[in-house]
Protein backbone atom coordinates (compact mmCIF):
# COMPACT_ATOMS: atom_id res chain seq x y z
CA UNK A 1 0.00 0.00 0.00
CA UNK A 2 1.76 3.15 -1.40
CA UNK A 3 0.20 6.30 0.99
CA UNK A 4 1.43 8.68 -1.76
CA UNK A 5 -0.96 7.02 -4.29
CA UNK A 6 -3.58 6.52 -2.19
CA UNK A 7 -7.32 7.53 -2.76
CA UNK A 8 -8.80 9.17 0.43
CA UNK A 9 -12.16 11.19 1.31
CA UNK A 10 -13.81 13.22 4.42
CA UNK A 11 -16.29 10.88 5.97
CA UNK A 12 -19.89 11.89 5.32
CA UNK A 13 -20.12 14.07 8.14
CA UNK A 14 -16.78 14.97 8.23
CA UNK A 15 -16.71 13.98 11.89
CA UNK A 16 -15.57 11.28 14.21
CA UNK A 17 -18.66 10.00 14.22
CA UNK A 18 -18.24 8.83 10.85
CA UNK A 19 -17.04 5.60 12.93
CA UNK A 20 -19.94 3.30 13.57
CA UNK A 21 -20.35 2.71 17.26
CA UNK A 22 -19.17 6.40 18.31
CA UNK A 23 -21.38 9.05 19.56
CA UNK A 24 -20.50 12.82 20.97
CA UNK A 25 -22.08 15.40 23.13
CA UNK A 26 -21.39 18.43 24.46
CA UNK A 27 -21.80 21.09 27.27
CA UNK A 28 -21.08 24.80 28.33
CA UNK A 29 -21.03 27.15 31.36
CA UNK A 30 -21.37 30.31 29.66
CA UNK A 31 -20.20 32.36 32.84
CA UNK A 32 -17.69 30.34 33.80
CA UNK A 33 -16.28 30.21 29.84
CA UNK A 34 -15.79 26.33 29.96
CA UNK A 35 -17.06 22.97 28.87
CA UNK A 36 -16.80 19.65 28.37
CA UNK A 37 -17.32 16.57 25.74
CA UNK A 38 -18.24 13.23 25.75
CA UNK A 39 -17.06 10.31 23.44
CA UNK A 40 -19.49 7.69 23.85
CA UNK A 41 -18.99 4.01 23.08
CA UNK A 42 -22.00 2.47 21.49
CA UNK A 43 -19.62 -0.67 22.72
CA UNK A 44 -16.73 -0.73 24.73
CA UNK A 45 -13.32 -0.15 22.73
CA UNK A 46 -10.11 -0.56 22.70
CA UNK A 47 -8.24 2.51 23.47
CA UNK A 48 -4.53 3.83 24.54
CA UNK A 49 -2.38 7.32 24.80
CA UNK A 50 0.58 9.43 24.49
CA UNK A 51 1.31 12.50 26.16
CA UNK A 52 3.61 14.53 24.41
CA UNK A 53 3.28 17.82 26.21
CA UNK A 54 4.82 19.03 29.89
CA UNK A 55 1.87 19.91 32.15
CA UNK A 56 -0.78 17.30 31.30
CA UNK A 57 -3.93 16.39 33.74
CA UNK A 58 -5.51 12.93 33.17
CA UNK A 59 -7.80 10.27 35.07
CA UNK A 60 -7.03 6.51 34.25
CA UNK A 61 -4.75 6.62 31.47
CA UNK A 62 -2.49 4.38 33.53
CA UNK A 63 -4.62 1.27 32.83
CA UNK A 64 -4.91 1.82 28.79
CA UNK A 65 -0.78 0.40 29.00
CA UNK A 66 -0.41 -2.69 26.73
CA UNK A 67 0.52 -4.49 29.88
CA UNK A 68 -2.52 -3.27 32.41
CA UNK A 69 -5.45 -6.03 32.83
CA UNK A 70 -8.47 -3.22 31.36
CA UNK A 71 -8.53 -3.82 27.93
CA UNK A 72 -12.00 -2.20 27.25
CA UNK A 73 -13.22 1.45 27.74
CA UNK A 74 -16.84 2.51 27.86
CA UNK A 75 -16.08 6.43 27.08
CA UNK A 76 -14.04 9.43 27.08
CA UNK A 77 -13.95 12.54 28.44
CA UNK A 78 -12.13 16.06 26.99
CA UNK A 79 -12.57 18.72 29.21
CA UNK A 80 -11.98 22.28 30.03
CA UNK A 81 -11.51 23.68 34.27
CA UNK A 82 -7.70 22.19 34.42
CA UNK A 83 -7.47 19.75 37.64
CA UNK A 84 -11.24 20.85 38.23
CA UNK A 85 -12.37 19.36 34.99
CA UNK A 86 -11.64 16.13 36.02
CA UNK A 87 -14.93 15.54 37.85
CA UNK A 88 -16.79 16.26 34.61
CA UNK A 89 -15.61 11.83 34.11
CA UNK A 90 -17.15 10.93 37.51
CA UNK A 91 -20.72 12.00 36.59
CA UNK A 92 -20.10 10.22 33.06
CA UNK A 93 -19.11 7.21 35.33
CA UNK A 94 -22.75 6.94 37.13
CA UNK A 95 -24.86 7.36 34.39
CA UNK A 96 -22.71 4.45 32.31
CA UNK A 97 -23.28 2.87 35.74
CA UNK A 98 -27.30 3.32 35.63
CA UNK A 99 -26.98 1.80 31.97
CA UNK A 100 -25.14 -1.69 33.71
CA UNK A 101 -21.61 -0.55 31.60
CA UNK A 102 -17.92 -1.35 32.95
CA UNK A 103 -15.76 -3.68 34.33
CA UNK A 104 -16.99 -6.61 35.39
CA UNK A 105 -15.80 -7.39 38.99
CA UNK A 106 -17.71 -10.04 40.28
CA UNK A 107 -20.98 -8.89 40.93
CA UNK A 108 -19.65 -5.45 40.21
CA UNK A 109 -19.03 -3.43 37.72
CA UNK A 110 -16.84 -0.62 36.81
CA UNK A 111 -16.98 2.12 33.96
CA UNK A 112 -13.99 2.90 32.42
CA UNK A 113 -14.20 6.54 31.01
CA UNK A 114 -9.96 7.89 31.08
CA UNK A 115 -10.21 11.83 30.65
CA UNK A 116 -7.89 14.63 29.84
CA UNK A 117 -8.40 17.82 30.65
CA UNK A 118 -7.19 21.83 29.71
CA UNK A 119 -6.32 24.95 31.51
CA UNK A 120 -9.09 27.66 30.65
CA UNK A 121 -9.92 28.78 33.72
CA UNK A 122 -7.75 32.71 33.17
CA UNK A 123 -9.94 33.04 29.87
CA UNK A 124 -12.34 35.93 31.22
CA UNK A 125 -14.49 33.29 32.43
CA UNK A 126 -16.32 33.79 36.62
CA UNK A 127 -13.93 31.45 38.61
CA UNK A 128 -16.03 32.62 42.07
CA UNK A 129 -18.09 29.35 41.55
CA UNK A 130 -18.52 27.61 45.06
CA UNK A 131 -19.57 23.79 43.74
CA UNK A 132 -17.43 22.19 41.05
CA UNK A 133 -19.70 22.77 37.72
CA UNK A 134 -17.74 20.25 35.34
CA UNK A 135 -19.72 17.44 37.58
CA UNK A 136 -22.52 18.42 36.07
CA UNK A 137 -21.26 19.45 32.50
CA UNK A 138 -20.07 15.97 31.86
CA UNK A 139 -23.57 15.19 32.53
CA UNK A 140 -25.18 17.37 30.37
CA UNK A 141 -22.81 16.03 27.47
CA UNK A 142 -23.16 12.59 28.08
CA UNK A 143 -26.88 13.11 28.04
CA UNK A 144 -26.57 15.60 24.59
CA UNK A 145 -24.44 12.49 23.02
CA UNK A 146 -25.18 11.68 19.33
CA UNK A 147 -23.99 11.38 15.73
CA UNK A 148 -24.37 14.91 14.58
CA UNK A 149 -22.25 17.69 16.49
CA UNK A 150 -21.12 21.68 16.13
CA UNK A 151 -17.76 22.71 16.19
CA UNK A 152 -15.60 25.72 17.52
CA UNK A 153 -16.60 27.27 20.81
CA UNK A 154 -18.66 24.35 22.08
CA UNK A 155 -17.80 21.39 24.72
CA UNK A 156 -14.29 21.33 25.73
CA UNK A 157 -12.79 24.23 23.39
CA UNK A 158 -15.85 26.41 24.93
CA UNK A 159 -13.07 28.81 26.43
CA UNK A 160 -10.00 27.78 24.47
CA UNK A 161 -7.80 30.12 23.05
CA UNK A 162 -4.52 29.78 21.46
CA UNK A 163 -1.65 32.31 21.00
CA UNK A 164 -3.44 34.75 19.11
CA UNK A 165 -6.93 33.73 18.28
CA UNK A 166 -9.97 31.65 20.45
CA UNK A 167 -9.03 28.15 20.29
CA UNK A 168 -12.04 25.33 19.71
CA UNK A 169 -13.58 22.10 19.28
CA UNK A 170 -12.33 20.33 16.23
CA UNK A 171 -13.01 16.98 14.27
CA UNK A 172 -12.60 15.39 10.50
CA UNK A 173 -12.65 11.72 9.16
CA UNK A 174 -10.94 10.43 6.44
CA UNK A 175 -12.10 7.25 4.76
CA UNK A 176 -9.51 4.62 3.11
CA UNK A 177 -9.65 3.33 0.09
CA UNK A 178 -9.70 -0.17 2.13
CA UNK A 179 -13.07 1.19 3.26
CA UNK A 180 -11.50 1.67 6.76
CA UNK A 181 -12.38 5.33 8.50
CA UNK A 182 -10.17 7.33 11.25
CA UNK A 183 -11.77 10.03 12.71
CA UNK A 184 -10.32 13.21 14.89
CA UNK A 185 -11.66 14.71 17.77
CA UNK A 186 -9.54 17.67 19.40
CA UNK A 187 -9.99 20.55 21.79
CA UNK A 188 -7.30 23.25 20.98
CA UNK A 189 -6.18 25.58 23.81
CA UNK A 190 -2.74 25.94 22.81
CA UNK A 191 -0.02 27.78 23.45
CA UNK A 192 1.47 28.52 20.07
CA UNK A 193 -0.53 29.45 17.35
CA UNK A 194 -2.33 27.32 13.95
CA UNK A 195 -1.67 30.28 11.68
CA UNK A 196 1.35 31.16 9.78
CA UNK A 197 2.56 34.60 11.43
CA UNK A 198 -0.66 36.29 11.91
CA UNK A 199 -1.70 35.30 8.17
CA UNK A 200 -5.15 33.78 7.45
CA UNK A 201 -3.15 30.73 6.37
CA UNK A 202 -3.30 27.51 8.98
CA UNK A 203 -0.41 25.94 9.74
CA UNK A 204 -2.76 22.34 8.69
CA UNK A 205 -3.62 23.92 5.00
CA UNK A 206 -1.49 21.27 3.45
CA UNK A 207 -3.69 18.77 4.84
CA UNK A 208 -7.08 20.85 4.07
CA UNK A 209 -9.95 18.50 2.26
CA UNK A 210 -12.67 20.63 0.27
CA UNK A 211 -12.11 24.10 1.88
CA UNK A 212 -12.81 22.76 5.02
CA UNK A 213 -11.54 26.00 6.80
CA UNK A 214 -11.84 28.37 4.43
CA UNK A 215 -8.89 27.00 1.47
CA UNK A 216 -6.61 30.08 2.07
CA UNK A 217 -3.56 27.89 1.40
CA UNK A 218 -0.41 27.70 2.73
CA UNK A 219 1.35 30.87 3.12
CA UNK A 220 3.32 31.77 -0.40
CA UNK A 221 6.04 33.64 2.33
CA UNK A 222 8.99 32.23 3.79
CA UNK A 223 8.80 31.55 6.98
CA UNK A 224 11.23 33.04 10.06
CA UNK A 225 11.53 29.84 11.89
CA UNK A 226 13.56 32.26 14.77
CA UNK A 227 9.83 33.26 15.67
CA UNK A 228 7.67 31.91 18.35
CA UNK A 229 4.08 32.86 17.90
CA UNK A 230 2.97 32.04 22.03
CA UNK A 231 1.28 33.31 24.16
CA UNK A 232 4.84 33.58 26.67
CA UNK A 233 5.68 36.52 24.17
CA UNK A 234 2.77 38.92 25.02
CA UNK A 235 3.15 42.29 26.46
CA UNK A 236 -0.46 43.11 27.21
CA UNK A 237 -1.81 42.77 30.36
CA UNK A 238 -5.22 41.05 29.17
CA UNK A 239 -3.14 38.95 26.42
CA UNK A 240 -1.39 37.75 29.56
CA UNK A 241 -4.35 36.51 31.43
CA UNK A 242 -4.97 34.37 28.53
CA UNK A 243 -1.85 32.16 29.52
CA UNK A 244 -3.43 29.05 29.69
CA UNK A 245 -2.89 25.59 27.56
CA UNK A 246 -3.20 22.29 26.76
CA UNK A 247 -5.11 20.47 22.91
CA UNK A 248 -6.59 17.48 24.18
CA UNK A 249 -7.46 14.87 21.35
CA UNK A 250 -8.65 11.54 19.96
CA UNK A 251 -8.44 9.60 17.06
CA UNK A 252 -10.19 6.77 16.28
CA UNK A 253 -10.48 3.83 13.69
CA UNK A 254 -13.38 1.25 13.23
CA UNK A 255 -10.25 -1.39 12.65
CA UNK A 256 -9.42 -3.70 14.84
CA UNK A 257 -6.40 -2.60 16.85
CA UNK A 258 -4.91 -4.31 20.42
CA UNK A 259 -3.91 -2.07 23.24
CA UNK A 260 0.02 -1.88 21.18
CA UNK A 261 -1.41 -0.73 18.06
CA UNK A 262 -3.48 1.87 19.60
CA UNK A 263 -0.24 3.50 21.21
CA UNK A 264 1.09 3.54 18.37
CA UNK A 265 -1.51 5.32 16.37
CA UNK A 266 -1.51 7.66 19.63
CA UNK A 267 2.31 8.43 18.65
CA UNK A 268 2.02 8.65 14.91
CA UNK A 269 -1.12 11.69 15.79
CA UNK A 270 1.11 14.00 17.72
CA UNK A 271 2.50 14.42 14.18
CA UNK A 272 -0.77 15.96 12.94
CA UNK A 273 -0.67 18.04 16.40
CA UNK A 274 3.11 19.59 15.50
CA UNK A 275 1.97 19.88 11.86
CA UNK A 276 -0.95 22.36 12.71
CA UNK A 277 0.96 24.19 15.85
CA UNK A 278 3.71 25.99 16.22
CA UNK A 279 5.22 25.19 18.55
CA UNK A 280 3.39 22.21 20.57
CA UNK A 281 4.09 19.80 22.81
CA UNK A 282 5.77 22.88 24.89
CA UNK A 283 6.62 22.13 28.58
CA UNK A 284 4.01 24.31 29.09
CA UNK A 285 1.12 22.72 27.21
CA UNK A 286 -0.49 19.39 28.60
CA UNK A 287 -0.82 17.85 24.67
CA UNK A 288 -2.32 14.14 24.75
CA UNK A 289 -3.77 12.17 21.41
CA UNK A 290 -5.87 9.15 23.06
CA UNK A 291 -6.29 6.63 20.04
CA UNK A 292 -9.37 3.78 19.74
CA UNK A 293 -10.29 1.08 17.72
CA UNK A 294 -13.55 0.11 17.60
CA UNK A 295 -13.61 -3.13 16.22
CA UNK A 296 -16.01 -3.04 13.92
CA UNK A 297 -13.69 -4.18 10.86
CA UNK A 298 -10.79 -6.42 10.68
CA UNK A 299 -7.26 -6.19 12.11
CA UNK A 300 -5.49 -4.80 9.44
CA UNK A 301 -2.15 -6.19 8.53
CA UNK A 302 1.10 -4.92 9.99
CA UNK A 303 1.99 -3.06 6.40
CA UNK A 304 -1.42 -0.98 6.82
CA UNK A 305 -0.38 0.33 10.50
CA UNK A 306 1.74 3.12 8.83
CA UNK A 307 -1.08 4.29 6.31
CA UNK A 308 -3.32 4.05 9.34
CA UNK A 309 -0.66 6.16 11.78
CA UNK A 310 -0.31 8.46 8.99
CA UNK A 311 -4.07 9.77 8.26
CA UNK A 312 -4.69 10.04 11.91
CA UNK A 313 -2.20 12.08 11.91
CA UNK A 314 -3.65 14.17 8.81
CA UNK A 315 -6.75 13.60 10.13
CA UNK A 316 -5.83 15.29 13.71
CA UNK A 317 -4.25 18.38 11.52
CA UNK A 318 -7.68 18.87 9.85
CA UNK A 319 -9.65 18.96 12.69
CA UNK A 320 -7.10 21.55 14.58
CA UNK A 321 -7.40 24.41 11.95
CA UNK A 322 -11.71 23.40 12.08
CA UNK A 323 -11.54 24.02 15.46
CA UNK A 324 -10.52 27.48 15.30
CA UNK A 325 -12.33 27.74 11.82
CA UNK A 326 -15.57 27.36 13.77
CA UNK A 327 -15.09 29.77 16.80
CA UNK A 328 -17.50 31.78 17.42
CA UNK A 329 -17.57 35.39 19.51
CA UNK A 330 -19.16 36.00 22.80
CA UNK A 331 -18.78 38.54 26.12
CA UNK A 332 -15.77 38.95 27.46
CA UNK A 333 -13.09 37.40 25.18
CA UNK A 334 -10.06 38.17 25.48
CA UNK A 335 -8.72 36.84 21.94
CA UNK A 336 -10.34 37.68 18.24
CA UNK A 337 -12.13 34.71 16.54
CA UNK A 338 -10.66 33.84 13.51
CA UNK A 339 -13.17 35.69 11.67
CA UNK A 340 -13.51 38.62 13.60
CA UNK A 341 -9.29 38.41 12.96
CA UNK A 342 -9.81 38.70 9.29
CA UNK A 343 -12.99 40.59 9.10
CA UNK A 344 -15.10 37.25 7.62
Amino acid sequence: MKISTMKVRAGQRNLITDIDGILVGNAENHAVKTGSTVLYGERPFTANVHVMGGAPGTRETDLLAADKLVSQVDALVLSGGSAFGLDAASHVATLLRAEDRGLAVDRVKVPIVPAAILFDLLNGGDQNWVKNPWFDLGGKAFHAKGRDFALGSVGAGFGATTADLKGGLGSASIVLESGISIGALVAVNSLGSVIQQGSPHFWAAYHEMDGEFGGFGPSPNLIDIGEIPSKMNRRDAGEQAANGNTTIAIVATDATLDKAQCKRMAVAAHDGMARAIWPSHTPFDGDLVFALGTGAKPALPESEMMALGHFAAVCLARAIARAVWHATPAEGDLLPTFAEKFGL
